[in-house]
């Protein structure tokens, strides 16, 4: 059985391509709050379906290290999600004037997503530890 996916935020990004003209292109742009970040094409402008392209690009939290660099220029955000790898992609949007800009929400997602996963290294060390028995220190020498 699958559960279903918790969609953050859903909208239009421009990305950076990373041939020689680093042209910005439009994605559809789906942030959820287990996977990450997924870039779906977006074909013939601003139209919803079935404009959007059904192939997509994952940006997987496991895969992300931070997101870097934020900047606002006449009303534009630009940002870099720097993946574990080293790769930098980079990101723009207009500004939001509500308060919520996709730089924060992915940055915040990618915190809940890391400290989930200390969390659960953390109680599968103390598991690890509990199964083993003593480890020595509580006996009297």
């Amino acid at each position: 059985m699958s559960f279903p996916v918790k969609v953050l935020k859903d909208g239009l990004l421009e990305k950076r391509s990373s041939g020689l003209l680093q042209l910005w292109k439009k994605k559809r742009c789906v942030l959820t709050e287990e996977e990450g970040l997924r870039l779906h094409d977006c074909k013939g402008g601003d139209a919803p379906s079935p404009a959007w392209s059904s192939k997509a690009k994952e940006l997987l939290f496991e895969r992300m290290s931070k997101v870097d660099c934020v900047e606002y220029k006449r009303g534009v955000e630009y940002f870099t999600v720097v993946m574990a790898s080293g790769q930098e992609i980079d990101f723009r949007c207009p500004q939001d004037r509500s308060g919520g800009s996709w730089n924060t929400d992915i940055s915040m997602a990618l915190m809940r997503f890391k400290n989930k996963q200390a969390m659960q290294a953390s109680r599968k060390r103390h598991l690890h530890t509990a199964h083993l028995g003593s480890t020595g220190e509580d006996e009297e020498l």
